[in-house]
């Protein structure tokens, strides 16, 4: 797919991009469309992994929190953060299950890798619930995406990473 410029956006057809609350996808274009009175435009975003296409209107670009990729270098910081030591908060699984999604979707590997160190158990350690293993599990997803598209790897190879780094503790 060729990269085509498009007047005053920051994004081009072609980009690889993360939409924080869905993870990694490509501009696949960009449409004009019209919805009664008002006319738009709107980024379409293929989400390979959900086998999904989303519409943004440029206006909400910013609001929904639409960016290009990380740099190397922070993504290099995130996963160094996986050999950090988990922070254990006293708090009702509830409350910290809603920050640990919060920080998911924010869509920010740093925030992502800290939801990660956190809910990462060794072996010698109590099963965890059903609820983090499925939030520990959404969390490496959404950063082995975002790793595989930095480093230009499959998905399963940047996974592989994430859990090579935690397996290392």
């Amino acid at each position: 797919m060729s990269k085509k410029k498009q007047n005053n956006l920051n994004f081009n057809i072609g980009d690889t991009v993360v939409y924080p609350s869905h993870g990694v996808g490509q501009i696949n274009s960009i449409d004009k469309i019209q919805i009664g009175e008002v006319k738009s435009k709107c980024l379409s975003i293929i989400m390979e992994q959900d086998n999904l296409t989303v519409s943004i209107p440029i206006e909400k670009i910013s609001e929904v929190g639409l960016r290009k990729l990380s740099s190397k270098k922070n993504m290099m910081n995130a996963l160094n953060l996986l050999k950090g030591k988990a922070r254990v908060r006293r708090m009702m699984w509830s409350r910290k299950a809603q920050e640990y999604l919060n920080k998911i979707n924010s869509g920010d590997p740093i925030l992502i890798s800290e939801v990660i160190r956190d809910l990462y158990k060794k072996n010698n350690q109590p099963e965890p619930s059903y609820s983090e293993r499925q939030m520990f599990q959404s969390a490496i997803e959404r950063l082995a995406r975002e790793l595989a598209a930095v480093e230009k790897i499959d998905h399963f190879s940047a996974t592989e990473k994430i859990e090579l780094i935690l397996k290392s503790k």
